[in-house]
């Protein structure tokens, strides 16, 4: 069974980050920011590849079961 979409909840992380002012940053502190973050989206891209991963192993093993 597919996972139904759901929308992120407002006022998370994400979405903070999105909407903040980066007029007080200094150079440094923004390629600072920017290095955390660059490691944030690998960190998630890892876990999303993990799961995906761990679903087609799944569906090998135990069929699709849509139909």
């Amino acid at each position: 069974m597919e996972e139904p979409d759901r929308p992120r909840p407002s006022g998370d992380a994400a979405s903070r980050l999105g909407h903040e002012d980066l007029a007080p940053y200094s150079q440094a502190e923004l390629d600072e920011r920017i290095a955390l973050l660059e490691n944030e989206i690998a960190r998630a891209t890892a876990h999303r590849d993990k799961a995906a991963a761990h679903r087609a192993s799944a569906d090998a093993l135990f069929g699709k079961g849509g139909g």
